[in-house]
């Protein structure tokens, strides 16, 4: 099986993440003593400021993670809709979709709580220590990466003639190479760093005054400032936010059980719940349980690939008809074997063109009345910007999100997919560095619908992080970048690491695919029956056979799918072990 790189193998702690400065960051605090939860806050916030297109401080941070001989907890670092955003509203607006950039689609940024939360109750730094390395970044510079420079030159006529705020931090667009600095972002935080070491020296202290400072003080009054202003947004009007500073100050983070589903040979796989596809990765193993899933020499099967894709169309299905914040999801049956069993049967030897959803689930109407068939986000006027954060069907990103995992000697695990606040996702706040996310684009306009917009719920999101567990005990952190198609890559992952036995790299290496053939959940909330995007590395014969078999197949390229990265931990021997994605030359592991 070839690899683009070895499996790293030691006993001191593992960082692995979508880039090597955060991965570097946070291997830097394991060194200093720093536990799992340190190396991860330190990861996070780092990627805020190298990766802007894909993450930022407006954003969100859902995760999931096991202390030392603990269970697995969710960590909810995503923010509620505001007051404001009622149906009516938008609606009275003439929208039928949430547009998917400007004010209207902000939810309250999550990132720094969620953050600070998990450093205060299981982190052993202090926030100073934590920050470091993004305040340096911000600051002194970071070298631009070619996708940072891509995307600002996809916005560049919106953020000249509509975002002119965006237009004075990011224009003329950086070069790839070239060193890019934020200082009005490491004045934010270096003030909260002040406002938090104003209260004396306790850890704890700091950082509850920290937190504090952000949704009950002047970044929250900045927001609340900044959102009453009117900017161009995707649906090609102008509209002013409707996110205060009392919704800000009436939220915080908290901790979840995760969702957890017994499968073969021992192990256990947790995921964050209805708020999030999380549950589609557990149903599709479900389906898939009992079916000869093979690999040759590191590779799929077709059968493996035909029966994988069939399999996440009826889950993705069942995720727009049924998850969401707005009603009791019945996920008890959704993920029961009785269920999977009848759903397994309309799995044929030919490719569905239709959306099933099972349990006389309800899609919403936009979507029941084939609105969205046919559309690419590539055909989208990007004039109005990019509301679509997640991969093209040739696999480029135009957008997305990052990831970082991070195992320690203590045997501490965490998986977190921050994202949101991406800077072509709204208007540039000047006065802090950052703009807001637009992540209650995923909600729908359908009185009723489990994932409706309303005020004080989360929206149905695809940042999806995953643990596992073996035989009772956490061993396993993994995740990618890739809206919806990020359940879909870590089933490659798994397949290919816990049924056909490769390591953490060649699974991550492993050729991967996935199937559109369900509603995006970003805006335009496009979708094309029958498509199916894999890497060529799969093999011509393969293609053959798929598009015989009824696939719509487009050959992304040989390395094109997926930002995956992971890390494990083996309770017998201490051993820990990491890997990340090549893809795109940016994400990298490191450890000892």
């Amino acid at each position: 099986m070839f690899t683009t790189r070895p499996e790293l193998i030691g006993t001191h702690g593992m960082v692995a993440s979508t880039h090597w400065l955060a991965s570097a960051a946070g291997m830097a605090l394991l060194e200093d003593g720093g536990n799992a939860f340190d190396a991860a806050v330190a990861a996070g916030f780092t990627l805020q400021v190298v990766e802007p297109h894909l993450n930022g401080p407006g954003g969100e941070v859902p995760a999931i993670f096991a202390t030392a001989g603990g269970q697995p907890q969710v960590l909810c670092g995503q923010g509620v809709a505001p007051a404001g955003a009622t149906l009516a509203h938008y609606r009275g607006l003439g929208l039928e979709l949430v547009p998917g950039t400007g004010l209207l689609a902000a939810t309250i940024p999550g990132a720094w709580d969620g953050w600070l939360l998990l450093l205060r109750d299981h982190g052993t730094r202090t926030l100073r220590q934590v920050l470091d390395y993004a305040i340096g970044y911000a600051r002194c510079g970071f070298p631009v990466v070619e996708r940072i420079t891509a995307t600002i030159e996809v916005v560049e006529r919106l953020f000249r003639e509509h975002w002119p705020t965006s237009a004075a931090q990011w224009l003329p667009a950086a070069r790839p190479g070239a060193r890019l600095r934020n200082p009005a972002l490491a004045d934010t935080l270096e003030r909260l760093l002040a406002e938090a070491e104003a209260v004396g020296s306790d850890r704890e202290a700091q950082i509850e005054a920290a937190r504090r400072a952000w949704y009950q003080g002047f970044v929250a009054e900045e927001i609340d400032r900044f959102a009453r202003q009117a900017f161009r947004d995707d649906s090609g009007r102008s509209h002013a936010g409707v996110l205060t500073a009392a919704d800000l100050a009436g939220w915080s983070a908290s901790y979840e059980t995760p969702v957890s589903v017994d499968l073969a040979d021992g192990w256990t796989l947790h995921k964050i719940g209805r708020w999030s596809q999380g549950p589609v990765l557990a149903q599709q193993l479900r389906l898939l349980d009992g079916a000869d899933m093979s690999y040759v020499d590191g590779v799929a099967s077709v059968d493996t690939v035909h029966q994988a894709v069939e399999a996440a169309k009826l889950a993705f299905a069942d995720r727009e008809a049924w998850y969401g914040d707005s009603a009791d999801v019945p996920l008890d049956r959704l993920l029961s074997a009785a269920y999977a069993g009848e759903r397994r049967a309309l799995i044929g030897a030919n490719a569905s063109l239709e959306l099933r959803p099972g349990l006389d689930g309800r899609l919403p109407a936009f979507v029941a009345e084939g609105r969205g068939i046919g559309t690419t986000a590539g055909e989208m006027d990007t004039a109005m910007g990019v509301g679509e954060p997640t991969v093209a069907r040739t696999g480029l990103t135009r957008g997305d999100t990052v990831h970082v995992d991070v195992v320690d000697r203590w045997g501490n695990l965490i998986s977190a997919t921050p994202s949101g606040g991406w800077l072509q996702s709204s208007p540039h706040i000047p006065a802090l560095g950052f703009n807001l996310g637009t992540r209650a684009q995923m909600f729908w306009l359908d009185e009723g619908h489990p994932n409706v917009l309303a005020p004080g719920k989360r929206p149905r999101i695809t940042l999806t992080p995953s643990l596992a567990s073996r035989h009772g005990e956490p061993v396993l952190a993994f995740g990618t970048p890739g809206g919806d198609q990020q359940d879909q890559w870590q089933l490659c992952f798994w397949l290919a690491h816990t049924g056909a036995g490769l390591n953490l790299q060649e699974a991550i290496d492993a050729p991967a695919w996935h199937s559109t053939a369900f509603p995006a959940s970003f805006y335009p909330r496009n979708w094309q029956p029958g498509e199916l995007v894999a890497e060529s590395r799969l093999g011509a014969a393969t293609f053959a056979e798929l598009t015989r078999r009824g696939h719509t197949v487009l050959d992304a390229g040989p390395w094109a799918l997926g930002r995956l990265s992971a890390v494990s931990r083996d309770p017998d021997t201490g051993l820990l072990r990491g890997a990340a994605n090549a893809r795109g030359a940016q994400g990298y592991a490191v450890g000892r």
